[in-house]
């Protein structure tokens, strides 16, 4: 057993910082995209763009006081080089500036589809997203520069991961539908609730298919390279050590489970043009289950990295 540097507030800050870039996309691609929402899909797009930056931020403090000297570790943000621990750190930084701009022109009680703050918020929009979309990415890239842990040398490793922050994101929206949009005084927005999850469930479908299909082949990466590379991977293969975690928690309840409820949910609107009605107990359970499984994946391979020899170098 080998010692594990990196623990809970870096897997915490992998996992919050890609749920809350995920929210943010989904809510950027969401107000930009031109129909399909219909009348609630600025609730949709608000519940994103309101949750999105706080995870983040959180996760962000989180990974700057596990380094242990929190003062020096903030020169981060001041340096400017193309390490990946600079890049990342300015990456952060200019996100959660933009994400907590969006988010504000959310609040006003006026705010609202065509409202003064439109195109100020439309071109927030349309930087959030690439950004997002950047941070969730980095998560992962973050692992792949370090040479010495095979286990996260695989360049599928930060499609894993970004694919999950996504669909983290696209639940953490679901999640708060349930509270906030469900709930809403707004009779036009409780109208279109069942049409706006549709979107939502539909587009995370395709995420978890997504995934499923990633760690398929960064199994298969590893299983298909000789060396240290496989040798790492033994240990989230049956009979490893964390064998249970990743195949329980991240491959079926955190991806198969809600996968093929989310598909059973959606295919007799999208064959057979029904009536799609989502159920509260599945918009609590499935996107719970999705979450679980986005922690378990980066706590499974942080872990398992660490818990591996270091390659040779």
């Amino acid at each position: 057993m080998y010692e594990t540097t990196w623990g809970l507030p870096v897997i915490s800050y992998f996992f919050l910082a890609g749920m809350g870039a995920g929210a943010v996309t989904v809510s950027g691609s969401v107000l930009l995209r031109k129909g399909g929402f219909g009348v609630s899909r600025f609730a949709v797009a608000r519940c994103g763009a309101l949750i999105g930056p706080l995870p983040v931020m959180l996760g962000t403090f989180l990974i700057v006081f596990e380094l242990g000297q929190p003062f020096r570790a903030l020169n981060l943000f001041h340096l400017i080089n193309l390490s990946p621990m600079s890049i990342g750190s300015w990456l952060l930084n200019i996100f959660i500036t933009l994400s907590l701009l969006y988010a504000l022109t959310f609040l006003p009680p006026s705010a609202g589809p065509g409202d003064r703050l439109a195109p100020i918020r439309r071109g927030l929009a349309w930087i959030c997203v690439p950004m997002g979309i950047g941070v969730a990415v980095y998560t992962g890239v973050m692992l792949g520069a370090m040479p010495a842990r095979p286990l996260w040398n695989s360049p599928i490793l930060a499609a894993l991961f970004t694919l999950s922050a996504l669909s983290s994101g696209v639940a953490s929206i679901i999640l708060a539908g349930v509270f906030f949009r469900r709930k809403s005084s707004d009779p036009i927005i409780r109208a279109d609730y069942d049409n706006s999850n549709y979107m939502l469930v539909s587009s995370d479908a395709l995420l978890l298919g997504g995934e499923l299909i990633i760690i398929f082949l960064f199994l298969m990466f590893g299983q298909l390279t000789i060396g240290d590379v496989r040798y790492a991977m033994a240990s989230i293969l049956p009979g490893g050590q964390l064998a249970p975690l990743f195949w329980g928690l991240v491959v079926i309840v955190g991806t198969l489970i809600p996968f093929f409820i989310e598909l059973f949910q959606i295919v007799p609107k999208l064959l057979y043009e029904r009536e799609f009605k989502t159920l509260l107990v599945l918009e609590v359970i499935v996107p719970v289950t999705i979450l679980i499984g986005g922690f378990a994946l980066r706590y499974t391979i942080v872990i398992a990295g660490q818990i591996t020899a270091p390659a040779a170098l």
